[in-house]
């Protein structure tokens, strides 16, 4: 019903429905800009500080608040599906998965108990039928040790401490799936990344604008971006943005007409501009010179889009996928922490492979891999290695996130194939964040282990207190309530960044 507007609640919205989202108001489904742009707050879902611009084509997550422009927004997910009911199933899944130190804790507890109980009966009972001592003293010693072993501390000292850790992550952005997860992160040796949208921003951008003609580079820049401000094209995206960022004013055009898959080309005053690849200028057999020396440009893995009138070649346009800002300092701070090796899979050319991994400062890189090779590869990596983290975000890095330790998807930029597979996720692409939950994990398990050593020494020393006599209930109590209180508070001390 694209005619009339209506007011519908949220469970007879339809995948495909147009919602139409004004300023200020929340967003009420999963979506993808239709028309409008707007900045929008999405710190509930990705936990990222600064509004994100959304332009047509964007997603869009409920729950987000949207700030100044309206939009229409085609809804993509049913509501039982959207990311904020895929995170709250996320949690509900992760107190399923327990961690291996929370299953001893639990075992422990099924033999610890009936011990106890025995040690109970038998110190109520032998002392007065054997020795003659006081019936009602023992039985009070009974009831003491019975208060102070009941290990209620150590029960409670791996849940609190993970519970505190991943709710601290989830401050930070970083959503794991489980304390299993949690652990496991600590003790990785290996970090993989998938290239296009973890390590690179998986969008293209201009890198270089080669003037042919003796025009000024940003003229090129302005006629390129003019002839492609009508295209939806990633690649037209790109070249508007980058004339934009540098302040160029866009001319308007006439006649405008794209030609799929290779090129198009509009009027600008009285010429006629074409902007594509060298096979759409070879099919339009345009009177052009020999291709130019732009090989160097081909070879490092770029997109070369050319810009000519109807007689003459006028200039280029280069476009990569840049590499992330913080992906250097991402595997820089996972080297610091002691991680043995880091690796790049991609299923890019080996050229493009090899700038981003020496870009990057990655020890390996495997390129041209298909789905099935990357898993090969984690499984040989797990056999040689020990544990080994695999960070993704598109379909064909699932079976790898799958197979290996940690699973670890990328958020936003994540499909939600990788998002359902990966063990954790990073809800605002940021992979610096990385170091910091393998850092976390390390706290979490030195934190654990102090619980357990104290809740054992806790109950060693007051067992003995309760049998020699120098205990009686109230001090047993306060004795037995104060380790828990210190193991509780311990674990809390996680929640701090």
């Amino acid at each position: 019903h694209h005619d009339h507007e209506e007011t519908v609640g949220i469970d007879r919205i339809k995948i495909g429905d147009v919602m139409i989202v004004k300023p200020g108001e929340k967003i009420a489904m999963d979506g993808i800009v239709a028309v409008g742009a707007s900045s929008v707050d999405q710190a509930s879902v990705t936990g990222e500080s600064i509004p994100v611009d959304k332009v047509p084509g964007d997603r869009v997550f409920a729950g987000t608040i949207n700030q100044y422009g309206a939009m229409e927004v085609e809804v993509t997910h049913l509501a039982a599906d959207n990311t904020i009911a895929k995170i709250t199933h996320m949690v509900e899944e992760a107190q399923a998965h327990k961690a291996p130190t929370q299953v001893f804790t639990e075992r422990f507890g099924r033999y610890y108990t009936p011990i106890v109980m025995s040690l109970a009966a038998v110190v109520a009972v032998i002392p007065p039928l054997a020795l003659g001592a006081p019936p009602a003293e023992w039985l009070h010693r009974a009831l003491v040790l019975l208060v102070v072993a009941c290990p209620c501390s150590l029960i409670i000292s791996t849940p609190v401490a993970l519970v505190s850790a991943i709710g601290n992550a989830a401050k930070s952005g970083v959503l794991v799936k489980g304390g299993a997860y949690l652990e496991a992160a600590g003790s990785l040796s290996v970090f993989a990344f998938d290239k296009t949208g973890t390590l690179t921003t998986g969008r293209p951008e201009v890198t270089d604008v080669i003037s042919l003609n003796g025009l000024e580079e940003n003229d090129i820049l302005a006629i390129t971006a003019a002839v492609e401000s009508r295209s939806e094209h990633p690649v037209a995206q790109a070249i508007i943005r980058a004339a934009k960022d540098k302040g160029i004013e866009v001319p308007k055009v006439a006649e405008f007409q794209a030609v799929p898959g290779s090129g198009a080309y509009a009027r600008l005053g009285e010429e006629l501009y074409f902007v594509g690849s060298w096979k759409f200028f070879e099919e339009r057999l345009l009177p052009l010179e020999a291709k130019p020396d732009i090989l160097h440009l081909e070879e490092s893995g770029k997109t070369v889009v050319f810009v000519a009138t109807e007689s003459r070649l006028i200039g280029a346009v280069a476009l990569a996928d840049k590499v992330r800002p913080q992906a250097g300092e991402a595997v820089k701070s996972l080297r610091r922490l002691g991680l043995k090796h880091i690796v790049m899979l991609t299923g890019d050319n080996e050229p493009t492979a090899g700038l981003v991994a020496a870009g990057v400062g990655v020890d390996a890189f495997h390129a041209e891999l298909l789905p099935e090779d990357k898993v090969e590869l984690m499984i040989n990596l797990k056999r040689r290695y020990g544990g080994v983290a695999m960070v993704g975000d598109g379909v064909n890095d699932a079976p790898a996130l799958a197979v290996a330790t940690v699973g670890i998807a990328m958020g936003v930029a994540g499909s939600d194939v990788a998002l359902e597979t990966a063990d954790i996720a990073l809800m605002s692409d940021d992979i610096t964040k990385l170091a910091y939950t393998v850092d976390l994990s390390r706290r979490t398990m030195r934190v654990i282990k102090q619980n357990i050593a104290f809740s054992l020494a806790a109950v060693a020393v007051l067992t003995i207190a309760t049998l020699s006599g120098y205990l009686n209930l109230t001090l047993g109590i306060i004795g037995h309530e104060g380790s828990a209180l210190a193991v509780i508070f311990n674990g809390m001390r996680l929640l701090k960044r």
